[in-house]
């Protein structure tokens, strides 16, 4: 009789600590990210600072974080320059003389590329999650679908009505590594999940799903998204359940 009171105590406790981890941990984790890229910046932009300019000449104490602030001022001021005339022909010229560079001109330019891609163009972004099946028959792997682009592997391997859409297969838990595919547009299951969701279901590594969210339909025809419930007594029309959602088939 007496070791049940200390096994629900124990448990309690154990409760107690998992409870206070999962709180703490995320905290800590990011304070640490953000701690240690303020450094990083500061390590590389503070060097460059006149004395006479840095507070840490004047404090007996370093100040964190103003190497990062003098480093975004600059990059403001950089992007302010590169939109005029004088400021473009002199990036204009910068690029031609990496262009020369045999090793240099092809890491600058996918680079260059990638950034303009991720933080320009929102248009070329990935637009939707979907499910394709791999790596064999039964099996369905989360991808990232971008915009659907005609490219050369469109006109020499596109079938009639049912073209192919490039999408990026991400790998757990780290979604900036994966792999490129080109795959039928027929052989896709579009999901409604955001490619926010989509990106913590693979970081998580399954773990954090989004909530589902029911399709259903009036008898008007009316779609309504929401979770499934019984109406109130009385109310008319009764909600009926779509005969077909997104994830019931691939998208024809």
């Amino acid at each position: 009789m007496s070791d049940a009171p200390r096994t629900s105590g124990m448990t309690r406790l154990r409760n107690y600590f998992l409870t206070g981890f999962i709180v703490c941990a995320p905290l800590a984790i990011t304070a640490y990210i953000a701690w240690s890229f303020i450094g990083w910046v500061d390590s590389w932009v503070k060097p460059y600072i006149p004395a006479r300019y840095s507070p840490d000449t004047y404090l007996p104490f370093p100040v964190p974080g103003f190497g990062l602030i003098v480093a975004l001022i600059l990059i403001t001021l950089i992007g302010f320059m590169t939109a005029n005339i004088v400021g473009r022909a002199i990036v204009n010229f910068g690029e031609r003389l990496l262009g020369r560079m045999p090793l240099v001109r092809g890491i600058y330019g996918s680079l260059k590329q990638i950034f303009q891609t991720v933080l320009s163009n929102k248009g070329d972004m990935f637009r939707q999650v979907g499910l394709v099946e791999y790596p064999r028959k039964g099996v369905w792997s989360l991808v990232f679908i971008a915009s659907e682009k005609e490219t050369e592997i469109n006109q020499k391997l596109d079938q009639e009505g049912d073209p192919l859409v490039a999408v990026f297969m991400p790998c757990t838990p780290n979604p900036t590594t994966g792999f490129l595919m080109y795959v039928l547009k027929s052989d896709i299951v579009l999901l409604d999940m955001t490619i926010e969701d989509g990106a913590r279901l693979i970081v998580s590594a399954g773990l954090v799903a989004p909530e589902v969210k029911a399709k259903i339909v009036t008898l008007n025809g009316e779609r309504i998204d929401g979770p499934l419930a019984n109406p109130p007594v009385g109310t008319t029309p009764q909600p009926a359940r779509s005969s077909r959602t997104a994830s019931s088939r691939p998208n024809k």
